[in-house]
């Protein structure tokens, strides 16, 4: 996932105290968090209009199954609305350490707290429910020593050392904690090029291997290979490339034209082409060179025509958080949704972060059948996602 992600406190390698960073699903930020918006209250159940017809019933759990959710609460009951959410099959979940707004600890207290919470959100799934979170090493960790866990080195350090056996033994120790909680989704590798040593959002979080493109392709294709061997999948952000970006696209609009350069596209299509690759995170950057006006996300030029047609990509596209201000205060939530869905986006990631909106999975259901019924979205086109999105479930 800008991506996909949320905020997180974070122990620094060396450091001798804990340092605040915000970031969101697939994005990372130093930068201040938004004003608090107003938020809906996290045990109320959500209004769910009488499906008409069997088969607007049908189409309501194919969306559902397409949306990933952000929740607070380190505990659930059959009163939560996202354990309602969940029975009713919803696609996945998304878990933070700490809460963007109040600052407060989110859904991660300790290991077994955790395990817990997964396992009683699995249970009520009817499905194969996605548990995802942003685990990619260094300061964008979820699962910290604050929390319980090891500290882990970021992607920087590890494409400095640029050793299999060293990248090997990082990635393994990640994918034991994500498997000791019932993760099956991380938001990782970040395949962004290191092109702007002053990049927010990137290298000064220490979030990207290389600028040299085989040294990124090398550490993420270990990374990966290790998350697959333990039944673990895994998300390429942020498509095309963000490494030559200049701000956060979490709290502002970031306009990469003047500063990318096709050679950030060689990590994915690299990754592509050798099969290691589940899934892709499209940014919410705006890039003129390949779209004069929409986002990254939104664009079907640069999903549709670039990665699936000129690079090749078969399988899922998972937006960055679709709360992110680059894409909610241009568009709406509404209009957002219906263009990363005309554009090609398959797994939507609201990570409830910058605006709570415990009524968030009925209004987005609510929102593409009426897509669908107005012909603005075919119902064949909810298929093809919801294939796409079944082949990056756990299997169980």
């Amino acid at each position: 996932m800008k991506h996909a992600y949320v905020t997180r406190r974070l122990l620094l390698t060396g450091a001798g105290s804990a340092t605040l960073a915000m970031a969101l699903p697939g994005c990372g930020s130093d930068g201040e968090a938004p004003a608090p918006q107003p938020t809906g209250s996290p045990r109320s159940p959500q209004p769910t209009a009488a499906p008409k017809t069997p088969g607007e019933s049908s189409l309501r759990r194919k969306v559902a199954s397409l949306l990933v959710v952000g929740f607070r609460g380190d505990t659930v009951d059959d009163n939560d609305w996202i354990v309602k959410a969940v029975r009713e099959g919803l696609g996945g979940i998304i878990l933070f350490d700490r809460d963007l707004q109040t600052d407060n600890p989110r859904n991660i207290r300790s290991p077994g707290q955790v395990t817990a919470l997964v396992r009683a959100l699995r249970e009520a799934s009817p499905g194969r429910l996605i548990v995802s979170i942003d685990q990619e090493g260094g300061q964008i960790a979820r699962l910290n020593p604050e929390n319980g866990f090891p500290a882990t080195k970021s992607q920087a350090e590890i494409g400095a050392a640029n050793s299999t056996p060293t990248t090997r033994a990082w990635a393994q120790g990640i994918v034991r904690d994500l498997t000791s909680i019932g993760v099956n989704l991380n938001y990782a590798p970040v395949v962004d090029m290191n092109l702007n040593p002053d990049n927010p959002a990137i290298a000064k979080l220490g979030r990207s291997f290389s600028a040299n493109a085989d040294v990124v392709v090398k550490n993420a294709t270990e990374e990966i290979r290790v998350h697959r061997a333990a039944g673990v999948r895994t998300v390429l952000k942020h498509f095309p490339g963000s490494g030559s970006a200049t701000g956060n696209t979490d709290f502002e609009v970031v306009d990469v034209s003047s500063t990318w350069r096709t050679s950030e596209l060689e990590p994915f299509q690299k990754l592509i082409e050798s099969g290691d690759a589940d899934s892709v995170m499209a940014a919410h950057l705006l890039n003129k060179k390949l779209d004069p006006s929409r986002p990254a996300s939104l664009s079907p030029a640069v999903v549709t025509d670039l990665l699936r047609g000129k690079l090749g990509w078969k399988g899922a596209v998972v937006s960055d958080d679709m709360q992110a201000v680059a894409i909610s205060r241009r568009y709406g939530p509404d209009e957002a949704v219906a263009l990363a869905l005309e554009a090609g986006l398959d797994l939507l990631v609201f990570a409830n972060q910058q605006v709570y909106d415990a009524n968030v999975v009925d209004r987005t259901i609510d929102n593409v059948v009426n897509l669908v019924r107005t012909g603005r979205i075919t119902e064949a086109r909810i298929d093809e996602s919801v294939a796409r999105v079944d082949a990056v479930r756990p299997k169980n």
